[in-house]
């Protein structure tokens, strides 16, 4: 739709029309010469195209005004509305890249896979299920770092998870300091939106921060956790004596992820496959869902610059004839 952002500009339109009109000229005295066959002169001299060609420059100035006063008002194009990104909830995803994450535990159409590979797949969903959330991603092994800050771009941290290797961050587990940078990051945030999410498939092994330390500053700052305990209950190995049955998430450490939950007003949950933990981040929807927002904005796209540059267009033009015109009787002198 087409629209003027500063539709008063449209008023000046007539002034030079009622200045014309109701502004006497100036009275300039200058000296005459009397010419009693003037009319008879005139009329000998005068080409058949002269009274039009009189006109063009009031028409050309006329028009340049137009274009003008069209540009200063601001002409934009307005498109179809869009709804505006806000904040709902403010997340935090911690997710474990120890070593013990290479467990090739997970199955996918028939396709085994290790539990980070999982993670991703299932994560991908959802990040994209949250467009209204500011989304940050914490990566964490013997230390823990930050990889994405909380923002609106997903695209980027998605891909920040996609590249995300077993062993970026040491071959340990540090629950407890990942909870830490997660308080740290939050704590800016609004108190009723201050979430994070957890995902380990072990028991804290490295760090400097006791995990029900770190969780019992979280619930002091607000901050509500849920944790996630990932990886099968069993699985078979091959060896040289044959295929046994073992348990291959004996460490993880659920009594300190459940009171780790329960302590900052969270939820524990546990996966053991693809299916379960896509089935968690779909309640974990339903939990903390996107706050949605019903403004809109039309995004817009300024127009001034064409009726501005046609009046220049048109104004160079004009120059360049008066120009040509006043070197004419020189050059035809010079001829003759």
């Amino acid at each position: 739709m087409f629209s003027f952002q500063l539709p008063w500009v449209l008023l000046a339109l007539p002034v030079p029309a009622l200045i014309y009109w109701f502004m006497p000229p100036v009275a300039r005295p200058e000296a005459a010469l009397r010419v009693p066959y003037y009319k008879q002169l005139q009329n000998t001299q005068q080409a058949p195209g002269t009274v039009i060609r009189g006109r063009v420059p009031l028409i050309l100035l006329i028009i340049i005004w137009l274009l003008l006063i069209f540009s200063a008002a601001r002409p934009v194009w307005l498109g179809e509305p869009q709804p505006l990104a806000a904040s709902g909830r403010d997340l935090m995803l911690a997710v474990d890249v120890s070593g013990s994450m290479e467990t090739e535990d997970m199955v996918l159409n028939n396709t085994s896979l290790n539990r980070l590979q999982g993670i991703k797949i299932v994560m991908d969903g959802f990040i994209s299920r949250r467009p209204q959330d500011r989304l940050g991603l914490i990566l964490f092994g013997s230390n823990a770092y930050i990889q994405a800050p909380l923002t609106f771009d997903h695209d980027t941290l998605g891909q920040f998870l996609l590249d995300a290797q077993i062993g970026f961050a040491g071959p340990d587990t540090a629950i407890g300091d990942a909870i830490a940078l997660g308080i740290k990051r939050l704590a800016d945030r609004p108190q009723q939106s201050r979430i994070m999410v957890l995902l380990t498939d072990g028991a804290n092994t490295s760090g400097a921060i006791e995990p029900l330390e770190a969780a019992r500053v979280a619930a002091e700052q607000g901050v509500k956790i849920y944790t996630l305990g990932f990886g099968a209950d069993e699985m078979i190995v091959r060896s040289f004596f044959g295929n046994r049955k073992v348990n291959p998430s004996a460490d993880l450490d659920e009594a300190t992820l459940k009171s780790i939950a329960e302590s900052t007003g969270g939820r524990y949950f546990r996966a053991r496959n693809i299916e379960e933990l896509t089935g968690i981040y779909a309640l974990l929807d339903e939990l903390e869902p996107s706050l949605k927002d019903a403004q809109q904005v039309r995004p817009q796209q300024a127009l001034f610059y064409w009726p501005a540059g046609l009046a220049l267009l048109l104004s160079m033009g004009w120059a360049a004839v008066l120009v040509y015109r006043r070197r004419m009787p020189a050059e035809v002198k010079h001829a003759g």
